[in-house]
């Protein structure tokens, strides 16, 4: 190679180098990221009464449409879990990214009930690859200098929250207060994920020799070890709790609004899950040095009076006690997510965290979905005061369950 070539090469790395996105421009590129995969995930939530009429469906196929989510979720985890640390931050997020726009398409274009499966199977893999399968918040970690990584885990969980609201706002409003609710909000969603997909392709890569997709391996390994399934009862049951609480809003809160409450209005119903999110954001980032061990106590604690609230806000038919519900919710699963996330770091073996925070993270997607389809149903075979006291029910024991773990435990 002559010199002028090498010199050439020089300045090309350079220049590659210095027009990349590094510092704080990065980490908000990141964050970003991670919100504006998980507001397409509640982009639904204002518009299930909507798409319940459009398409003729019932209180139970609603609920299997927002389950259906969780597919993807964990096929990510499962398949995907490592594909980051193998080719790169920049690339897995760029396929979430586009993953992520595939699915505002089919959300755009639906025509039916299968348009719209197919697009929440795709949400929650884009979400899974790009967010939950460490891709965000490995990338978040490495691009904060120094050895304390703490404020990334702080970064990803609100930003999360934050993101969910604001899906969920910004398609109320337009469903609400704009034309054509169900395709505008997807449109202006194509926008927003065109946008934040040039900004993490300018954002700085952090793994220093990528590999190719061919050196990823696809084979699922998941277990807890022996020494501490114990002590994960306590944490796992809590992100269980905690995502439930989060999918009962996101799936059902909308249809309560408009039956029980008689509150038609869709942007209403969006900032009622605004509500939740934001309150767990500020939480999150407030509770910041509280220990994750009491954090997770907390969080079974505030469970019991949140559904408690749920179910009382139903039965008078009082928005007022509906507003306070969502705000003890939102502390409740802001803390029982990053509580029991952390408890999880803390007790798992070295070598093998990755496994066993993925094992917590199955179980947060199943608490996300599991409850909502049994409510749906009871909802159907009864009424829904019938399925919330169920589902308050199941919530109390839960965090009774899980408060005897997590105090054995904290004691020794």
């Amino acid at each position: 190679m002559q010199p002028s070539e090498v010199a050439k090469n020089s300045y090309a790395q350079t220049m590659t180098r210095d027009h990349e996105l590094g510092g704080r421009t990065a980490k908000a590129a990141v964050a970003a990221m991670i919100a504006a995969l998980f507001a397409g995930s509640t982009a639904l939530t204002p518009l299930y009464i909507i798409y319940k009429q459009a398409f003729g469906f019932s209180q139970v196929t609603l609920t299997l449409v927002y389950a259906v989510y969780v597919v993807g979720n964990l096929g990510a985890l499962l398949f995907f879990g490592r594909v980051s640390d193998v080719i790169g931050r920049r690339p897995a997020a760029l396929a979430a990214m586009g993953i992520a726009v595939v699915s505002a398409l089919f959300f755009l274009f639906a025509e039916n009930l299968a348009w719209l499966d197919i697009a929440r199977i795709l949400s929650g893999l884009g979400i899974g690859v790009g967010a939950g399968a460490g891709a965000g918040t490995a990338w978040l970690a490495e691009l904060i200098e120094g050895k304390d990584k703490s404020r990334a885990a702080i970064i990803t969980t609100s930003t999360n929250f934050i993101g969910l609201g604001v899906g969920a706002l910004m398609a109320g409003l337009l469903a609400q207060y704009a034309p054509w609710p169900l395709r505008l909000t997807f449109a202006v969603y194509l926008v927003l994920l065109a946008l934040v997909t040039v900004l993490i392709w300018r954002t700085r890569e952090t793994v220093s020799s990528p590999g190719r997709l061919s050196d990823v391996s696809l084979r699922p390994r998941l277990s807890v070890p022996d020494n501490i399934r114990a002590q994960f009862v306590a944490p796992a049951v809590t992100g269980f709790g905690a995502m439930a609480l989060v999918g009962f809003y996101a799936a059902l809160a909308p249809s309560i609004l408009a039956q029980q409450l008689h509150v038609t209005n869709h942007a209403e119903a969006g900032g009622l899950f605004f509500e939740l999110s934001i309150v767990a954001a500020i939480t999150i980032v407030a509770t910041a040095r509280l220990a994750s061990r009491s954090t997770m106590l907390a969080a079974l604690v505030l469970m019991i009076p949140a559904v408690a609230l749920v179910v009382a806000a139903q039965i008078y038919a009082s928005m007022a006690l509906m507003i306070a519900a969502t705000a003890v919710c939102g502390a409740g699963a802001a803390l029982g997510y990053r509580g029991g996330l952390q408890v999880v770091n803390q007790i798992a073996p070295a070598d093998r965290r990755a496994e066993v925070v993925s094992v917590f993270f199955i179980c947060c997607f199943c608490g996300n979905a599991l409850p909502v389809i049994g409510i749906g149903v009871l909802s159907s075979l009864a009424n829904a005061t019938v399925a919330s006291l169920a589902f308050a029910g199941m919530i109390i024991v839960f965090s009774l369950v899980a408060l005897g773990f997590g105090a054995k435990y904290a004691r020794q």
